[in-house]
C-alpha cells in the first residue's frame, strides 16, 4: 500500500489549505482512511478519519468545525480541507490507512498500519 500526501505549504493565520491523499496498491474503497499530525517536539495526534461509505466521520476537537475529511473513490483520494488555521495547526500532516476493515474506524495510531510520508503545514500568525 503507497499513500501520496501532497497540498502542505505555508499559510497565514486564518487561511486555508486543501491536502490529498492518493493511496495505491489494494481496493481504495474497502478500507477507512484518515489523517494524523506531528508537530516538532509532540507526539503524533489524531485528526480526522472517515469510513468507506464516508457516513462514519470523526474529528479531534481541536479541528471541529473547521476541518472536513473527504475521500472521492474515482479517484483513490482522500482529502482533509482546512479553513480557519492557526498557528498551532502547524506541523507535519500524516495520510493513513488500517489493515482491517473498520466500519468505525478509530484514533489511536497503532489501528493504522499504512503511513504516507507526510506533508508540511506552516501557519504563520
Amino acid at each position: 500500500v503507497q499513500l501520496q500526501a501532497s497540498g502542505g505549504g505555508l499559510v497565514q493565520a486564518g487561511g486555508s489549505l486543501r491536502l490529498s491523499c492518493e493511496a495505491s496498491g489494494r481496493t481504495f474503497g474497502s478500507y477507512a482512511m484518515g489523517w494524523f499530525r506531528q508537530a516538532p517536539g509532540k507526539e503524533r495526534e489524531f485528526v480526522a478519519t472517515i469510513n468507506t461509505s464516508g457516513d462514519y466521520i470523526r474529528y479531534a476537537d481541536s479541528v471541529k468545525g473547521r476541518f472536513t475529511i473527504s475521500r472521492d473513490h474515482a479517484k483513490n483520494t482522500v482529502y482533509l480541507q482546512m479553513n480557519s488555521l492557526k498557528p498551532e495547526d502547524t506541523a507535519v500532516y500524516y495520510c493513513v490507512t488500517p489493515l482491517s476493515m473498520y466500519s468505525r474506524p478509530g484514533s489511536k495510531v497503532s489501528e493504522y498500519n499504512y503511513w504516507g510520508q507526510g506533508t508540511q503545514v506552516t501557519v504563520s500568525s
